[in-house]
């Protein structure tokens, strides 16, 4: 295709406000996982969008919050990196509320660098009145480092399609880094090993999720071509912790297990047989060793 554009754009905002949502809005296709609970994205998760002559590629990226671990700082810097390795900055804010510690260091970091950014009010949905809109609007236009303020909703998609066009004004000329059918640069094993943590996160008690690790240990395609059989291993920190997440026999794995799958299914369009572990690391999240073993880069 002659004439083509690409940009690489940052997703940035506090844990929780629908970063992940909005890139699966955009995609049109579930790669970020998305609960209620905050921390969700630990790594960069890359999204990629071929629309007529423009790729757009997506960083979502961990919620800036407070470090309460190594795990924590690791995630922190991988916010910050985001942002240096992008064409623009697209910082998300909630409808309501005062900006926390993390937000205005976020936006400081943006200011910084001098990327352009624009500002991207989410959960429209839940708005009571207009007003209140515009009052998050001025105090986001305090900060002075945002090209344009918009308003969208990730959940119902309202106002997605006009971001998109908004973000293709910064497109940049030059060749697609990537295939136009391309939806995103992670290995399949990482998207099921993330599937899987969606379902610990949405079934289980706020804090084990957070201390649980999933990893693929195999991943192979049988020679008919009509299964691949996938083994799991969940780690947690915790002996008490193991024994919640398989529940009274097995019933709670079981059905992290089974709701998992269904959803790995549909994203590899191929039946899987998988088999679910849990084994014990004691305070991985504050042990670099085990941190590098795990994937988590230290940048």
């Amino acid at each position: 295709m002659d004439n083509t554009k690409s940009l690489f754009v940052a997703l940035v905002g506090k844990p929780n406000v629908g970063k992940s949502s909005l890139m699966n809005a955009m995609l049109g296709e579930k790669i970020a996982i998305v609960t209620n609970k905050p921390q969700t994205t630990r790594t960069r998760i890359t999204g990629i969008l071929t629309k007529g002559s423009t790729q757009f590629v997506f960083m979502d990226t961990p919620g800036v919050h407070a470090r309460r671990t190594k795990l924590g700082e690791r995630m922190v810097k991988a916010s910050r990196k985001a942002i240096a390795d992008t064409d623009l900055a697209l910082m998300l804010f909630e409808p309501y509320g005062d900006f926390n510690e993390s937000e205005l260091s976020m936006a400081a970091e943006i200011k910084k660098s001098r990327l352009p950014a624009i500002a991207v009010i989410n959960k429209k949905d839940t708005v009571k009145n207009e007003e209140d809109i515009k009052i998050q609007a001025e105090k986001i236009k305090q900060l002075g480092i945002f090209d344009k303020i918009m308003n969208i909703s990730a959940v119902s998609k309202d106002g997605v399609d006009v971001l998109l066009e908004e973000l293709d004004m910064y497109a940049v000329e030059g060749p697609h880094y990537f295939e136009d059918d391309a939806i995103t640069d992670m290995p399949e094993k990482t998207i099921v090993s993330e599937i899987v943590r969606e379902k610990l996160l949405l079934f289980m008690r706020d804090e084990i999720p957070h201390g649980t690790n999933v990893e693929v240990e195999s991943f192979k395609e049988r020679q008919n071509g009509n299964i691949i059989d996938i083994s799991v291993v969940i780690y947690c920190e915790r002996k008490s912790h193991k024994g919640m997440i398989i529940g009274k026999q097995g019933a709670m794995l079981k059905k992290i297990a089974s709701r998992a799958r269904v959803d790995i299914e549909n994203f590899l369009d191929i039946k899987v047989n998988m088999q679910c572990w849990v084994k014990v690391k004691e305070d991985w999240r504050d042990s670099n060793y085990i941190l590098n073993d795990f994937g988590f880069k230290d940048e």
